[in-house]
């Protein structure tokens, strides 16, 4: 996987390419990875890469001729790349986006600045766009340094554990399962007691049902849109009747009830 940034401020990247899973992705060369400066494909002597706007307004717009340059240098070292615009206008990504990406030969990660872009490199040079979220940030900068995270994360061999990735969350369209490592207390709480019994069905069967707690106290939507097996639905059946009885109970035995009210 070839990972080719295009931006006005490459030396962003450099601590993102020198620490942690990244670093070890490169180092193992599961990636590629470089950072191309735009105003090197600027002409004159200051490197003007951005100018108003026609029609007017505020702002100033990424000139064409230097971003054009900037691409049409990168497909040649990774012909085959993805050529991905960073903008706000972008479909929103996410981890199924992230897989999407990981099965590529490689991505060109174009970081807009300022008002934006000329329309025409849309048009032109940009196989999609991309948003990682509904807000603006000053560049695309911090956009593709989250895409390649994502992304690096989902190559085989670039994670300590085989199933690391596909049990991340979001991987299953569920969060992860609450997660408990040593001292076994900690300010007078305990690990539940399932986790230190050495049954690893029970484990399993614990997780699978606090990732559906999680899940369905932080992240709804995701269950939603879920196709829930068959052991989900029974979980989820046993809250709901845990549930009715709690309300049944409350409605016979509960403070209205006692002073009748």
């Amino acid at each position: 996987m070839n990972f080719i940034v295009l931006t006005i401020f490459p030396e962003m990247f450099n601590p993102f390419w020198e620490h942690g899973i990244i670093k070890r992705a490169i180092d193992r060369s599961k990636i590629l990875a470089s950072a191309v400066d735009i105003r090197d494909f600027a002409e004159g002597r200051h490197r003007i890469t951005d100018d108003r706007p026609y029609g007017g307004g505020c702002g100033m717009i990424m000139k064409p001729e230097p971003l054009a340059g900037a691409i049409r240098a990168a497909i040649k070292k990774t012909p085959l790349s993805k050529r991905i615009l960073l903008t706000p206008q972008g479909r929103r990504f996410d981890q199924s986006v992230a897989r999407e990406l990981a099965s590529s030969d490689g991505v060109i990660l174009v970081c807009g600045r300022y008002e934006g872009v000329d329309e025409r490199i849309c048009h032109d040079f940009i196989d999609d766009e991309i948003s990682i979220g509904d807000y603006v940030l000053t560049g695309g900068e911090l956009a593709a340094m989250v895409i390649i995270d994502a992304v690096t994360r989902l190559i085989p061999g670039v994670l300590g554990g085989k199933d690391s990735a596909e049990k991340d969350s979001f991987s299953e369209s569920v969060l992860e399962h609450a997660q408990y490592t040593r001292p076994s207390t900690f300010e007078g709480i305990d690990v539940p007691e399932v986790l230190l019994s050495g049954n690893h069905q029970e484990i399993e069967k614990w997780r699978l049902e606090t990732s559906l707690i999680r899940t369905f106290l932080k992240r709804r939507d995701l269950l939603e849109n879920r196709c829930l097996s068959l052991r989900e639905i029974e979980i989820l059946k046993k809250w709901c009747h845990d549930i009715e009885k709690i309300v049944y109970d409350q409605s016979i035995h509960g403070p209205d009830a006692l002073s009748g009210g």
